[in-house]
């Protein structure tokens, strides 16, 4: 049974200026969380949908990439990026570009990533390790935002692995630097996105700042949301994966955090009129062919656990028109329920733990960084 908070738990997240109701980010994703994905969740519910990731140096060299992902849908009432970086002076130029010229809102620093190509050259979840070179970066940041009024805040996770926790000393670190609020992915960088996430480390995190926390991890319904918040004592989730396929998550958790009932699960035909908004938003991006095109990675979440076969899904994963987006659509019998046994169960990637973290040689040697040179952390990574 689905039970609601009480009224106290239930506040807006204050995120700086910002009021978040209900307390709920969508987790920017590489390749996901582009402006059509965006107003497709918003459209659900209340919240604040953070763009896909981009990286400083590439805003600030003005590379052609980077710049195309800044775009924002007239709707937005907050516009939420989340930045890439590991050089402090980099990084704060970036943030005058976003605030000064895209008239961003809220900037969210990426210390959280776990991939190889990003850990092997001391950037994303890395990073907080060499506790100096974070918080040259989080000051530099916070600075270069306030005039602007425009808040900062970090996502991070519990560390590089077990032996090497960093969320704590990251926490207090961001909390005097400025930060509005810290977001923890409950999972070391060595777990990536397999296991179980700690909300227990997310707690800890609570009680050791006094800026909002934010949980994230193993959120796949809204009751999962609600039970973190109990748990953890957080001020507000981060929903990821759990939305992938199912935009209308924003909705039901809307109605958890309202303590409305739960609207019935959508059919097959409510999914297929999900994704055909989805795609005239993907489209109204560019064009019919690069829109969906960016469609295809969708198909599989959307129609996960219903029984649409094999030659179907194969032929919806090479959608390239609306004539035949429309006519595959069609095939599909809307009157299917939604299939239980999908609820609760992990979306996406998961993979196994890494035996090891790839890390820069000699990195675990101080915990300073202050002089090193990691301009190559930026080169070939998502977002220019």
């Amino acid at each position: 049974m689905l039970t609601t908070l009480s009224t106290a738990d239930k506040s807006a997240l204050k995120v700086g200026p910002i009021e978040v109701a209900p307390p709920v980010v969508l987790a920017p994703m590489a390749g996901i969380t582009n402006a059509a994905f965006r107003q497709l969740c918003r459209e659900q519910g209340a919240g604040l949908y953070v763009c896909e990731m981009i990286t400083s140096r590439g805003l600030v060299e003005r590379d052609r990439k980077t710049l195309s992902m800044l775009q924002f849908d007239p709707g937005e009432r907050v516009r939420s990026v989340q930045l890439y970086g590991v050089d402090a002076v980099i990084m704060a130029r970036a943030t005058e570009i976003l605030c000064n010229e895209y008239g961003v809102g809220h900037v969210d620093l990426n210390f959280g990533c776990p991939v190889p190509k990003v850990t092997r050259k001391g950037g994303g979840a890395a990073l907080p390790y060499k506790r100096d070179r974070l918080r040259m970066i989080l000051e530099a940041t916070v600075q270069a935002a306030a005039p602007y009024g425009v808040p900062v805040t970090i996502k991070t996770r519990i560390g590089i692995d077990n032996d090497h926790q960093t969320y704590l000393d990251a926490g207090r670190i961001a909390e005097d630097s400025g930060c509005a609020a810290i977001a923890l992915h409950g999972r070391t960088a060595q777990q990536a996105y397999a296991g179980q996430a700690d909300w227990n480390a997310i707690a800890a995190l609570k009680a050791h700042v006094s800026v909002p926390v934010l949980g994230n991890g193993d959120i796949w319904e809204a009751a999962d949301a609600l039970q973190m918040m109990r748990q953890a004592g957080v001020d507000g989730v981060v929903i990821g994966r759990g939305c992938l396929g199912r935009p209308w998550l924003f909705r039901d958790l809307a109605d958890a955090f309202a303590g409305r009932p739960r609207q019935p699960l959508p059919t097959l035909g409510e999914v297929k009129h999900m994704l055909r908004r989805h795609a005239e938003l993907l489209v109204g991006l560019s064009d019919e062919l690069h829109g969906l095109s960016d469609l295809r990675k969708h198909m599989a979440w959307y129609f996960k656990g219903f029984p649409v076969g094999g030659e179907l899904r194969h032929h919806l994963g090479m959608v390239s028109s609306f004539a035949e987006l429309d006519q595959l659509l069609s095939q599909l019998d809307p009157d299917v329920s939604f299939p239980a046994s999908e609820l609760g169960s992990p979306r996406g990637r998961q993979g196994a733990p890494r035996a090891k973290v790839a890390l820069p040689d000699g990195w675990l040697a101080d915990t300073s960084g202050r002089d090193l040179d990691l301009a190559a952390a930026e080169q070939g990574i998502s977002g220019g």
